[in-house]
């Protein structure tokens, strides 16, 4: 049994548990359920932004506690001051020290698109993330079926939210295309054993189909990276260790955005 595996069966466990908790009802009537999401298209081509999705995490199941100091409030206004054309946020608690209140406290704090980050199995995640003030939903094609991506894409849409869907080879891509999904994230990141190489994205880009928008995530530190994967017709970029790792994300990400100017 690899990593991911261990975490879809605690997902499935966790989402049993909150359905006890608060119910669909009660979640229709949470602070953020009606307000209309942001739209990731917009953000993530828009000039005055810098096309990275910048991300709030603590830790990971490889890499053990990252950074457990920084503030999401104090972060992610720091990632969005400095460009960021979404913020992504980590809320599975188990594996990476993340929890519902960090999208919260992110939402209030930011007026740009903000990525519910987690494994989502049950059409109850995504109204959850709509009432925790999410934009973005990812769907992660390793650990779904064609029709589970179909219905819960369709879901997160008639909620007005942008759908992510997240590839690691090509026969998850030939098999996840749904019209429903907004954007492809190729995450360079093997799940089951966390190795990188960012010579996934390469060998995706020219498979995903024009009308989506394109997606690079794991494995980029340096600006040269994404001038790379901006050639090869990439629209956004995730980066969250990258800059978690310093004392200070929020400068690591100004720094970086600076650097990324002048490429």
């Amino acid at each position: 049994m690899n990593i991911l595996d261990k975490i879809v069966i605690r997902k499935k466990e966790e989402v049993a548990l909150a359905k006890t908790l608060v119910s669909i009802a009660e979640l229709e009537k949470g602070l953020h359920f009606n307000r209309t999401p942001y739209s990731f298209r917009e953000f993530l081509l828009a000039e005055d932004r810098n096309g990275i999705i910048a991300e709030f995490k603590r830790r990971s199941p490889s890499k053990g506690i990252i950074n457990a100091n920084s503030t999401v409030t104090a972060v992610t206004t720091g990632y969005a001051a400095a460009g960021a054309s979404a913020i992504s946020v980590l809320t599975d608690a188990d594996f990476f020290g993340g929890h519902s209140n960090d999208l919260l406290e992110a939402r209030a704090a930011n007026q740009v698109p903000l990525l519910r980050k987690d494994f989502m199995i049950d059409e109850y995640q995504i109204l959850e993330a709509k009432a925790l003030g999410a934009d973005i939903i990812l769907l992660i094609a390793a650990i779904l079926t064609p029709a589970e991506i179909a219905g819960f894409a369709g879901l997160a849409k008639r909620l007005g939210l942008n759908v992510l869907l997240e590839v690691h080879n090509l026969e998850e891509l030939q098999r996840s295309i749904h019209p429903d999904v907004d954007a492809i994230g190729v995450n360079n990141r093997n799940l089951a054993d966390f190795s990188v190489d960012i010579q996934t994205s390469f060998k995706l880009a020219e498979e995903i189909p024009a009308e989506f928008l394109k997606i690079s995530e794991s494995a980029i530190s340096d600006v040269k990276t994404i001038k790379q994967l901006k050639g090869a017709g990439f629209n956004g970029f995730l980066i969250g260790e990258n800059f978690m790792k310093t004392s200070n994300p929020a400068a690591a990400m100004q720094a970086f955005a600076k650097e990324l100017i002048s490429v």
